[in-house]
Parts: structure tokens; sequence; C-alpha cells
């Protein structure tokens, strides 16, 4: 008997919706939803990863710059 692949879904809701954001900005949205997140070449995904990290960093940023 073969294993069953499990999905992996980010635990934290609001990372989830900052990478579909995300996604959506580079059109990536609609392949997403027919392939999954594993039907992303690692080039985009990175892309994904590399925007978000930038967006994380300057929130960051302007958090500790109203202190």
């Amino acid at each position: 008997m073969g294993k069953r692949k499990r999905k992996k879904v980010d635990p934290r809701p609001e990372r989830q919706k900052l990478k579909e954001e995300v996604a959506l900005e580079l059109g990536l949205l609609d392949d997403i939803h027919e392939k999954g997140w594993g039907g992303l070449s690692s080039r985009e995904t990175g892309k994904i990863g590399g925007i978000i990290s930038r967006k994380l960093r300057l929130n960051e940023l302007e958090k500790n710059k109203g202190d």
C-alpha cells in the first residue's frame, strides 16, 4: 500500500495570506489554485519568499521606527 501525500499548510494564517498576496502580485495565483504550491518552479517560490522577507523586514523597521 502506498503512502498518501499530505498537503503542507502553513499553520500561521497571516503568513499564508501574505504568500497568496505576493503570488497574486506576480500573477501566479491561478497556477497555484490549479497545481498547488508544489507546481511552482524553484525560481518562482524563491521570488515569493524573497518578496515576503522584504515585506516583513520593512514592516519590522516601520514598527521599530515608531518606538
